[in-house]
């Protein structure tokens, strides 16, 4: 596999991203029920494509990570959260998350922020080891939050200064 290219999404990037996001489910990282047609758009009002950060490599989309306003506060509107990041199954172990994460805390830093938040599964390990290899605390765990195949989950906040 090719370094992956970080870009902006644009929006004819929405199907491809809809079947990368739809292919890669998993109670992991989700916490909503698997996907049924028919789909929602992928970028909405609340998260349009210039929120989204795309990972290319060979020519298509491997993953993405989602940067936006955690609140629509003013008093909130220094810290940009981290409200997705996916990377496609053969792409993993390429470094393709590692530069995600990267670029969001770049982006984050354009946009002015001085804090960037996110919220990671508690059995996510995978995804918690990254974020702290990239600077990431956890600030704050919600026990049991979630219900996800018979087991309770912990909701683990996480964040860093810009």
């Amino acid at each position: 596999m090719s370094e992956p290219y970080i870009r902006t999404a644009l929006d004819d990037d929405a199907e491809e991203l809809g079947l990368l996001d739809r292919a890669t489910w998993s109670p992991l990282h989700d916490v909503v029920p698997p996907p049924t047609p028919p789909y929602p758009p992928f970028f909405t009002e609340r998260h349009p494509a210039c929120d989204c950060l795309v990972a290319e490599a060979d020519r298509r989309i491997v993953g993405y990570v989602r940067l936006a306003l955690p609140t629509p506060l003013a008093s909130n509107a220094h810290v940009r959260q981290i409200q997705g990041l996916l990377v496609a199954p053969e792409a993993r172990g390429h470094g393709v998350g590692r530069a995600l994460v990267r670029a969001a805390v770049t982006e984050a830093d354009r946009r002015g922020a001085r804090r960037i938040t996110l919220r990671v599964l508690g059995h996510n390990a995978p995804a918690r080891a990254l974020y702290e290899a990239e600077g990431f605390a956890v600030e704050g765990v919600l026990p049991e939050e979630f219900l996800l195949e018979g087991r309770y989950v912990d909701d683990v906040l996480m964040g860093r200064r810009v």
